[in-house]
């Protein structure tokens, strides 16, 4: 999906009323250190339950959660800078480029929003004492797709940061 977009905003480019001199919010720039962040949480989650450090393991799913829902702010941060500076996805004034940062951005966060909605499990989980050293799968797994969803935004950023 996410190709298909980076792929049709390619072709997109020749229109006439692309934005050739579109500079990336600032609030972008905060919440791609914060997913970074999740991933050396959630990696340090990982770890601690494979030492059965159950406190340490609880702290950083916890901060992993708290990161999270920091990074969507952000988003919606960059999104009243763009507002700030006048650019809008529709409308009279709107932008095909802005456009198609609000769809990448959206998609993205519907797939953080599984993400959140899988830590919350691990984080019951981990509650009910079902994870421990020699019984961490649930974790390893929200880790994996906590690292995906990692490596999807710093594709998006650095793809949105580049190509003008």
């Amino acid at each position: 999906m996410f190709a298909g977009l980076t792929s049709a905003m390619v072709v997109s480019k020749s229109r006439p009323d692309w934005l050739k001199d579109f500079q990336m919010p600032t609030a972008f720039f905060v919440s791609t250190a914060i997913i970074l962040l999740c991933s050396v949480t959630i990696h340090l989650a990982k770890k601690s339950i494979k030492k059965d450090d159950r406190s340490a393991t609880t702290l950083f799913l916890l901060a992993t959660l708290a990161l999270g829902f920091g990074f969507i702010y952000f988003q919606f941060e960059g999104f009243a800078q763009l507002f700030h500076n006048h650019l809008y996805p529709v409308g009279g004034t709107g932008s095909i480029t802005i456009s198609f940062l609000y769809v990448l951005v959206y998609v993205h966060m519907a797939h953080l929003a599984g993400g959140i909605i899988s830590l919350l499990i691990i984080i019951y989980n981990h509650f009910k004492q079902k994870y421990n050293s020699s019984q961490f799968l649930g974790i390893e797994l929200g880790a994996m797709y906590w690292h995906f969803l990692d490596f999807l935004w710093i594709y998006l950023f650095l793809f949105l940061y580049f190509f003008k």
